[in-house]
């Protein structure tokens, strides 16, 4: 007995839930309300989503002609309300998904802009820019009515090469000098202290074995000269016997750096001495 009375409530429900959905399928709204709900399902869809909802609305509305139209504003005012109230809830919701979806494209599409603007080369922009310059007033005023979809980022990119161009300049300046003061390349580098190891009981190189150590390198002859001064102070000793040589005019290099250089002899350190 139960389960007879179970299957009569499952069975009216059925009933019920079928009259309530084709009393919505005839009534004068369904065809908004369908479209909106698929609207909302749409925002941010694929494009093969989108042509599927689009397929699959357009085949319930087909379904549905069979039955819409033949109830009418005012038969249940319970439904019109209902029927009013979703599509107008579902509209809004639609719109609400659309715009921080509609910001986002918007924002993905100015950064590809600027970045396909960094991209172009300057003098793709010099010859563009002397191209317009060129042109006569009468050419354009012939081709007026046609936009070209590029003119922006041209106009965009030629901004930021006039505003920064300066900048970058002076960045790149910059750049290369604190790589000039930075540390020596390394192979560079192992040639100065093989020279330095060959020649270590008197390390100052002449002139013509700087040029040929800059060559050799790749360094210029200020680079060379300050490293071996750094390594000579921090890694060089004088033995007991050049110790009387400072003023010895056949050693003018040692005597330069260590007396002219430190005029004060209470300076001097004894490691010097």
């Amino acid at each position: 007995m139960d389960n007879n009375i179970n299957n009569s409530i499952h069975h009216g429900s059925s009933s019920s839930s079928s009259s309530v959905k084709a009393k919505i399928m005839a009534h004068p709204h369904y065809h908004r309300l369908l479209s909106a709900y698929v609207s909302c399902q749409k925002v941010g869809a694929p494009p093969e989503v989108v042509a599927r909802l689009e397929q699959a609305c357009a085949s319930a509305g087909t379904v549905g002609d069979h039955t819409a139209g033949t109830g009418f504003i005012g038969e249940d005012p319970a439904l019109d309300q209902f029927m009013e109230a979703y599509c107008e809830m579902l509209t809004k919701y639609e719109q609400e998904l659309s715009k921080p979806f509609k910001e986002a494209m918007l924002f993905l599409q100015r950064i590809e802009c600027q970045f396909k603007t960094l991209t172009i080369s300057s003098d793709s922009a010099c010859i563009e820019a002397t191209d317009r310059n060129g042109s006569s007033e009468e050419d354009v005023d012939v081709d007026n009515h046609f936009i070209d979809p590029q003119a922006e980022d041209r106009e965009l990119k030629g901004q930021l090469l006039r505003k920064y161009s300066g900048y970058l300049g002076s960045l790149k300046q910059e750049f290369m000098k604190k790589r000039k003061k930075g540390k020596l390349p390394k192979e560079a580098r192992q040639q100065l202290l093989d020279w330095w190891s060959r020649h270590y009981k008197w390390p100052y190189p002449s002139e013509s074995q700087k040029l040929a150590l800059a060559e050799s390198t790749g360094l210029d002859q200020k680079q060379i000269n300050n490293w071996f001064i750094n390594q000579r102070k921090r890694h060089w000793k004088p033995s007991e016997d050049m110790q009387f040589v400072l003023m010895d005019a056949t050693h003018p290099h040692y005597y330069m750096e260590n007396v002219l250089g430190n005029p004060f002899p209470m300076d001097l350190s004894p490691t010097l001495l």
